[in-house]
C-alpha cells in the first residue's frame, strides 16, 4: 500500500498585508512535505494574475503547486490563453473545475461543465497536465440525484482527469460511500478527501450552507451549546477533525486534502493530533 499523499489549498491574496500572512502560512506547511499546494481561481476566472503569481512563488522556492481553472463565463480562446500561461511557466498541475458565475455576468460561457473542460483541456495539451477534479461525497447542490452527481464525476474521469478532491465532510461514512459507488461505476482514478479545519463556527454554518455540505445535527448542536467560547469551539473542532482525518486514512483514503484559509495553525494542529507524518517539524501557535 502506498503512503498517503497531502495537499493543501489556499486563495490567492488581496493585500500585501494577506500576502505575508499566506507566505508564512505555505513557509510553515511546506515542512510537512506535501504533494502539493493549490491555488484557487476566482469566479470567471476573476482572480487569474494572483492565482499564477501565488503558484509561481511557491514553485520558485521549490515545492509543487497547482493553480485552478475554471471554465463558467469564459470563452475557448480564454481558457486555451490560460493554460498555455501555465505551460510555459512550467506548471504540470491543475485543478480543473467548472467554476461559479461571476456576478453580474450574462453569459454562461463557451464550456458548461467540468467535463467539458478536462475533455478540452486534453484536446490542446495532450498529458502535458495532471488533472485533478472535484467530487461531491453528500453530492453537489445542483444535482437532480445521487446517481446523476456520481455519473457526473465518472464523465470528468472519462474525459481524461487524473484524480478526485472531494468537498470537504463531516461524516467520513459519506466518503466511504462514495468510493464504493464510484468503483462500481468503474472509476479508478483516486479519490481524495477534502478537510476542513473547523475554526470559525459560525463561518462554517454559512459557508455549508452554499456549498450543499453537511453538518451533521449532533456536531451542529454540539458547537452551539459553547456559545461564544471561541476556544472551545476550536477545542472540539480540532479533535473532531483529527480523529475523522485518522479514520479516513485507516480506512483507505489515499490522502488529504485540506482547506486553510490561508492559514496554518489549524491545519498544523490537526496533524499533531492525528499523528500524521511529521508533525513533529510542525512549530506550535503558528498561524
Amino acid at each position: 500500500m502506498q503512503s498517503p499523499n497531502f495537499s493543501f489549498e489556499f486563495f490567492p491574496p488581496k493585500t500585501p498585508e494577506g500576502a505575508a500572512r499566506l507566505r508564512s502560512a505555505w513557509h510553515e506547511l511546506a515542512r510537512l512535505k506535501p504533494r502539493f499546494f493549490s491555488v484557487t481561481y476566482g469566479a470567471g476566472g476573476s482572480t487569474r494574475e494572483r492565482t499564477l503569481e501565488t503558484v509561481l512563488e511557491i514553485r520558485a522556492a521549490g515545492y509543487e503547486a497547482a493553480p485552478h481553472i475554471s471554465c463558467i463565463g469564459a470563452t475557448r480562446a480564454e481558457i486555451a490563453d490560460t493554460l498555455e500561461r501555465y505551460r510555459a511557466s512550467g506548471i504540470r498541475h491543475i485543478v480543473a473545475l467548472r467554476g461559479d458565475m461571476p456576478s453580474g455576468s450574462m453569459s454562461l460561457g463557451d464550456l458548461r461543465y467540468a467535463s467539458e473542460l478536462v475533455a478540452f483541456v486534453r484536446q490542446l495539451t495532450g498529458s502535458h497536465f495532471h488533472v485533478d477534479v472535484a467530487c461531491y461525497p453528500e453530492y453537489h447542490p445542483q444535482a437532480r440525484n445521487p446517481r446523476e452527481d456520481l455519473f457526473s464525476f465518472k464523465r470528468k474521469i472519462d474525459a481524461g482527469a487524473n484524480a478526485g478532491i472531494t468537498q470537504y465532510f463531516y461524516n467520513s461514512d459519506s466518503y466511504f460511500r462514495f468510493v464504493e459507488s464510484s468503483r462500481k461505476l468503474g472509476v479508478e482514478a483516486p479519490i481524495f478527501a477534502g478537510i476542513m479545519p473547523i475554526g470559525n463556527f459560525s463561518q462554517l454554518v454559512r459557508f455549508s450552507d452554499m456549498c450543499g455540505a453537511e453538518i451533521p445535527r449532533w456536531l451542529r448542536l454540539k458547537m452551539e451549546s459553547f456559545g461564544d467560547d471561541t476556544e472551545a469551539i476550536r477545542d472540539f473542532g480540532l479533535d473532531v477533525v483529527s480523529e475523522m482525518c485518522a479514520r479516513l486514512l485507516a480506512g483507505g483514503a489515499p490522502g488529504l486534502h485540506f482547506y486553510t484559509m490561508n492559514r496554518s495553525d489549524l491545519a498544523s494542529e490537526i496533524w499533531r493530533r492525528a499523528g500524521l507524518p511529521g508533525a513533529a517539524k510542525l512549530h506550535s501557535g503558528s498561524g
